[in-house]
């Protein structure tokens, strides 16, 4: 009877081993905005990026900026214990979404996220200062799989993405944890 015990728990375990936790990816400070918490910062940034795709058109800056958000966010909502109240079903949005941007720009699926993150962050940071080859070797990445030519030309012309305008404006209805009532 124990011999089955430890077999179905060990069985239960090995089941919980088998689904990895999402890649993740480390920002450095403001890398989103400058109001202090970069968290909040990539989400008003996505689903701003995300709602329209005229909000993106002929602004890489931000489309870039708001890709690596979601890249950044699928990992992140689920790591961090800050999210633990998040609905498991917007993590697993965000998830989508990420897959959905990365298959629009032109990124390997399984290409790791800082790779993703750091490279679109500093192509941003270099179009912001009008340094274009600075721009396109940080797009030169393996994880770019169009080259940086056409994934600049992507982002200049981002196209409207469902999954990640759903994700992101649940993210965005989401990051304020829930309060309960009590003595005022």
């Amino acid at each position: 009877m124990k011999t089955a015990a430890f077999l179905g728990l060990g069985i239960l375990l090995a089941g919980c081993a088998m689904t990895p936790p999402p890649d993740h990816a480390r920002i450095y400070p403001g890398a989103f905005g400058s109001n202090g918490d970069d968290d909040v910062s990539a989400i008003n940034l996505s689903s701003w990026a995300f709602s329209m795709s005229s909000n993106t058109r002929n602004r890489p800056v931000e489309a870039a900026r708001a890709v690596a958000a979601v890249d950044y966010l699928a990992g992140e909502l689920e790591y961090s214990p800050r999210w633990q109240f998040m609905s498991p079903i917007t993590k697993n949005q965000m998830l989508q979404a990420r897959g959905e941007v990365r298959a629009a720009i032109g990124v390997a699926p399984d290409a790791p996220s800082q790779v993703v993150v750091t490279g679109l962050l500093t192509a941003a940071y270099a179009l912001a200062a009008n340094d274009r080859p600075a721009a396109l070797k940080a797009l030169s990445a393996s994880a770019f799989t169009r080259g940086p030519e056409q994934t600049l030309a992507t982002l200049q012309a981002l196209p409207f993405l469902t999954e990640a305008n759903v994700a992101t404006q649940r993210a965005s209805a989401q990051a304020e944890p829930p309060t309960f009532g009590g003595p005022g």
